[in-house]
């Protein structure tokens, strides 16, 4: 198992925790436990020191009542009579005939004011304080309590508490494996999935986990496979449809050059006929191969564009013209609502492209009345610019899908009449290169409006 591996940094980090935790444990249980005792013993002997009533009658009964509550030893020296309280306990240095003890009850005596000195107790080496409360000139007090924790408790949880270390520690072990299992067993599973969505199979489900992120994780791998799943089947389409738009010119111009080779070349009429032919599958092809190019160049960011301001009604009426063939054809018939002039700023063939591309759809999906409608409005600051075929319309789900290089809504595939079945992924590209709006407007069985808004440059007079 490699060291990375999450599962193995699941655990380390948990057992980190654990240990830190243990440590800080063992730090104030066991090694700051005398530090917090002293300083709990010097307040507990400073606030009874303060709090003895010297004025009471009843002061020995009052200091009775401190030795046992507070277990400490007291001696109350008064007009050369000593009364001793709790002096029998152990550790209590009062009592005690050593000449160290002696020694500091004369120093605190004769220092004339309340004060206090640490000392190891001789024999025991027990840290300990005696407290001096000075009541007159004939009458003080001796406080008297270690500063170290004796009780056999104390003692036993010292040495208990590295049994409960290393249970804890074998428990903190087994709770982290535990964790670790529940929590990376979920995110092993979505990563299966993964590899299996990324050998391509696209219809693999992703488990729930009931972890809210895991889920969403889920939801979202689950989506992408779904979308790469869309995706390839629209690239098999596009395939098969740029495949039939290829073979189909090429096999026209193989099989009227071989008729203008072997039957027609002596033919002048004839062989003028067939040899346009040729050069018309020609240019269906010129079309295919432009209009990929295009779209290569647009997908790459290497297309720049060239802003020029120019009117462009006048480019509308030509490229009209050049559909004359079309309309006498194939009975095609083109509407216009347009203005005398709309002056734009833009990439002048760039937009050309896009109205050429737009009329080549619009021609492909027009209803039986064969009616292409080209409009040019002003609204507010903007020309809007309409083309509408009559055909079948675009369902309101399928709008955004329209703009898809690899998106056809009639899977069959249809011969385009001009143009390579793939503009509206170009005019897309243009339209967001020159931050125009653009969209569509739609209703099933009677119309589709594609249309794209140019800021005005120029206002007409």
């Amino acid at each position: 198992m490699k060291r990375n591996n999450l599962t193995i940094k699941s655990l380390i980090y948990f057992i980190g925790f654990s240990l830190v935790i243990l440590l800080i444990l063992w730090l104030t249980q066991v090694e700051l436990l005398g530090v917090f005792y002293e300083r709990y013993q010097l307040k507990n002997i400073e606030s009874v020191a303060s709090s003895i009533d010297k004025n009471v009658d009843n002061i020995e009964l009052q200091l009775e009542n401190y030795a046992y509550n507070n277990n400490m030893c007291i001696q109350y020296y008064k007009n050369n009579e000593i009364k001793e309280y709790n002096t029998k306990n152990p550790g209590c240095l009062l009592s005690a005939k050593n000449s160290t003890i002696v020694k500091v009850k004369k120093v605190l005596y004769y220092s004339n004011k309340d004060r206090f000195v640490k000392l190891y107790a001789p024999g025991t080496g027990t840290k300990s304080i005696i407290y001096l409360v000075r009541l007159d000139d004939n009458n003080f007090i001796f406080l008297n309590t270690t500063l170290e924790d004796i009780n056999t408790a104390s003692k036993i949880l010292k040495r208990n508490l590295v049994y409960i270390l290393v249970i804890i520690m074998l428990l903190s072990l087994l709770v982290s494996i535990v964790l670790a299992k529940k929590i990376n067993k979920p995110i092993l599973n979505l990563i299966s999935s993964a590899k299996e969505l990324g050998k391509g199979n696209y219809n693999v489900k992703f488990k729930k986990s009931n972890i809210a992120e895991l889920d969403e994780l889920a939801d979202v791998l689950e989506v992408a496979a779904s979308e790469m799943n869309k995706t390839e089947e629209l690239r098999r389409d596009l395939l098969a449809n740029v495949s039939h738009d290829l073979k189909t010119p090429l096999t026209m111009i193989k099989a009227y050059a071989e008729k203008v080779r072997d039957l027609s070349y002596k033919d002048k009429e004839k062989r003028e006929r067939d040899l346009n032919v040729i050069i018309e599958e020609a240019d269906r092809l010129n079309y295919l191969v432009n209009d990929l190019l295009d779209m290569s160049k647009i997908e790459a960011g290497a297309d720049t564009l060239k802003i020029e301001e120019y009117d462009l009604i006048e480019d509308i009426n030509t490229i009209i013209k050049r559909y004359e063939i079309v309309k006498e054809t194939e009975s095609y018939k083109f509407e216009l609502d347009l203005p005398d002039k709309a002056i734009i700023k833009a990439d002048r063939s760039k937009i050309n492209q896009v109205i050429y591309n737009l009329i080549n759809n619009a021609i492909e999906h027009t209803g039986d009345d064969l009616v292409v409608k080209i409009a040019v409005n002003k609204v507010k600051d903007c020309y809007v610019v309409k083309i509408t075929d009559t055909g079948k319309g675009i369902a309101e789900e399928d709008k955004k899908l329209v703009w898809n290089k690899y998106y056809k809504t009639d899977k069959r595939h249809k011969r385009n009449v001009v143009g390579s079945g793939i503009g509206l992924t170009i005019v897309k590209g243009i339209l967001e290169s020159h931050n125009f709006e653009y969209g569509i407007d739609s209703k099933l069985n009677e119309y589709t409006t594609f249309y794209f808004k140019i800021k005005i440059a120029k206002k007409v007079k």
